[in-house]
């Protein structure tokens, strides 16, 4: 019954046992573990000596005073060294009320039905991407529902670009390889952006900022699916060189997306392995993605002025898209007019027809005129002022709202003859009254979007209509994405009819009809609330 025994014993009863006075710390064994875990100084003295200090470590952030520290103090005792280079230092997994995930309250999801339900994958990004990795505490819900989150904007949008670039290459009968010499702005911009995905995740991983490499991943990941593949896909459902296409650009498009997908699956592959390696060997038909060497960016292009403002006719293309939203006009619905007014837009005029089509405008603007559409409004920061300046602050603030300021253009303003620069101020662009406009992201230029629609524009926009309506249906009848087919469409409707006849060549084009007839119907289709009748067959 005596667990802890109070005396020694004395096995043979010829000597004396005595307790010695010290109680070792139980943290020594585990500070010992560097050199105790190969019995040196008595084995393998060669192997620690050239493995020791441990590249990283990584515990929970109790161990601060536990493990870690007694690491390095029997390290520095012993060896005059820091036990490790690097440390992760990770918080705590909560339940959604913050407490400790606990078997008696069963108060987390099931690990075997995650991996059922969402794959491990998912379970794996969850965390590496969680704030849990910046040393603070993360909150699980026990349906997982944050997991459920990662499939659909990390794993699928990932498999939906694979997808895509195995249904086109496979319908063509094409077998793409790795280049990276396509002239097509959209590709030199991705295989740009890829080559800064490899460079951002390696310094992530070389400085074990694992949740920050898996957020650079996820930015790329909404470029290369909501802008490049999407603006490419004219190239990919282009006529082959059979049929009259343009075989140079149609082989562009595919090795381009081709290298991208294998470069990011060689990315990817320390942070979503399972999904990688399927990615990977489907593509290149190689053992594994796990054997392979980290990619070499430089052999990727690199054009920074190119990224720079690709990425600002993206930022303002999304602001365009959330005026249309806010005035509940669909982007199919074509406009009169786009201008952008901002700092150095001139040098986006190489992009204005890209963005006109993204925008679906008739014309693009680009100025630098932004008096005429919008404005700077200085904020000063009065607690970090205040302390500063004194009783001049109220001067600065004064000043600041009666626009008596002067912007040096280089990250710093003059304000009642007082610099201010870094977080002492506050720089917001707004867009004039009356406009329907807005400031970008960047807050570097006003959006101004002409909303007038004639009737030449809101016929062009049900032509849109018929097409998606039609382009729906083709999915409906299982259709493969490069099957011709010829139409047969008929309405009641004067509007929608006047439509179709003013458009016949584009709705044709867009749904891959080799026949376009008007005529009766079989099937019903809803345009806009008016009944369509159609008939589809493959040719």
């Amino acid at each position: 019954d005596d667990l802890v025994r109070p005396n020694p014993d004395d096995p043979h009863g010829t000597s004396m046992m005595r307790r010695v006075p010290e109680v070792l710390d139980c943290w020594f064994e585990s500070g010992s573990m560097p050199y105790a875990q190969v019995h040196y100084p008595f084995e393998n003295a060669d192997w620690f000596e050239h493995h020791f200090p441990g590249d990283f470590i990584v515990e929970y952030v109790a161990q601060t005073r536990g493990w870690f520290y007694t690491l390095h103090v029997l390290a520095t005792a012993l060896f005059d060294k820091p036990a490790f280079e690097n440390v992760i230092c990770h918080g705590v997994v909560l339940d959604t009320t913050g407490r400790k995930l606990s078997k008696r309250l069963n108060n987390y999801p099931n690990p075997e039905d995650v991996f059922e339900t969402h794959g491990s994958d998912a379970f794996r990004w969850y965390l590496l991407a969680s704030p849990i990795l910046r040393g603070l505490d993360f909150r699980i819900d026990k349906e997982g529902a944050g997991i459920a989150e990662v499939v659909r904007l990390v794993l699928n949008p990932i498999w939906n670009a694979f997808n895509f670039f195995c249904l086109y290459a496979n319908a063509d009968g094409y077998r793409a390889s790795i280049r990276t010499d396509s002239a097509d702005v959209l590709d030199r911009y991705i295989l740009a952006k890829t080559r800064r995905l490899v460079e951002d995740v390696q310094s992530c991983m070389d400085t074990y900022e694992i949740a920050t490499a898996c957020a650079g991943v996820r930015a790329y990941l909404d470029v290369l699916n909501n802008w490049c593949i999407r603006r490419s896909r004219d190239r990919f459902w282009a006529p082959s060189a059979a049929q009259g296409g343009d075989a140079q650009a149609k082989r562009d498009a595919y090795d381009t997306l081709f290298t991208v997908l294998v470069t990011l699956s060689e990315v990817t592959a320390p942070l979503l392995p399972f999904l990688s390696e399927e990615v990977f060997r489907s593509l290149t038909g190689e053992e594994s993605v796990h054997l392979t060497d980290w990619p070499d960016a430089g052999s990727l292009p690199d054009d920074p002025d190119l990224v720079r403002d690709m990425d600002r006719i993206q930022d303002i293309a999304s602001t365009t898209a959330a005026l249309r939203k806010g005035r509940a006009i669909p982007n199919r619905m074509p406009l009169p007019a786009l201008t952008v007014a901002g700092r150095d837009v001139a040098g986006l005029e190489r992009f204005s027809g890209l963005l006109r089509d993204e925008a679906n405008v008739r014309s693009v603007e680009l100025t630098e005129q932004m008096s005429a559409y919008g404005s700077f409004v200085l904020k000063p920061n009065g607690k970090l002022l205040g302390p500063k300046l004194g009783s001049d602050v109220q001067a600065v603030m004064k000043a600041a709202r009666s626009g008596d300021w002067t912007d040096n253009r280089d990250g710093t303003v003059v304000v009642n003859g007082f610099l201010l620069a870094g977080d002492e101020f506050e720089l917001s662009l707004v867009s004039n009254e009356g406009d329907v406009s807005a400031a970008v992201r960047t807050n570097d230029a006003v959006v101004v979007l002409d909303v007038d629609i004639t009737p030449e524009l809101r016929e062009e926009g049900l032509a849109r209509s018929v097409v998606r309506r039609l382009n729906e249906k083709r999915r409906d009848l299982g259709l493969q994405v490069t099957d011709r087919i010829a139409i047969t469409i008929e309405t009641d409707d004067a509007e929608i009819r006047q439509a179709i006849l003013a458009h016949r060549d584009y709705i044709a084009g867009e749904v891959l009809a080799t026949g376009f007839e008007l005529g009766p119907g079989t099937e019903m289709l809803d345009v806009e609330g008016r009944p369509v009748r159609v008939s589809i067959q493959t040719t």
